[in-house]
């Protein structure tokens, strides 16, 4: 696993993100989320849905992960959709 899905995990333990269609989607318009990873295996809407809110809030999207690396990285299933709501962990992340 590399290191942006280990620090993923970190993230998530922590409290750093959210995960799921539904939660993501609500907080990307309340200004929480400040980084997006989309499952570059996620259905065509939803990449659209996404990719047309996170232009408008100006939010970062990276789509190099399957959803498997990505529900993998934070103990979860089925996940296409991570928004990284910790600033701390986003510099992390990018480094």
């Amino acid at each position: 696993m590399d290191k942006i899905l280990n620090n993923l995990g970190l993230c998530q333990r922590a409290g750093g993100l959210l995960s799921g269609e539904d939660s993501v989607l609500n907080d990307i318009a309340t200004g929480k989320i400040h980084y997006l990873f989309l499952a570059k295996d996620a259905s065509d809407n939803t990449k659209k849905k996404f990719k047309d809110k996170a232009s408008f809030y100006q939010i970062e999207i990276d789509e190099s992960y399957t959803s498997n690396e990505l529900s993998h990285a934070i103990g979860k299933t089925n996940r296409m959709v991570i928004g990284i709501v910790n600033q701390g962990f986003l510099k992390i992340l990018k480094k």
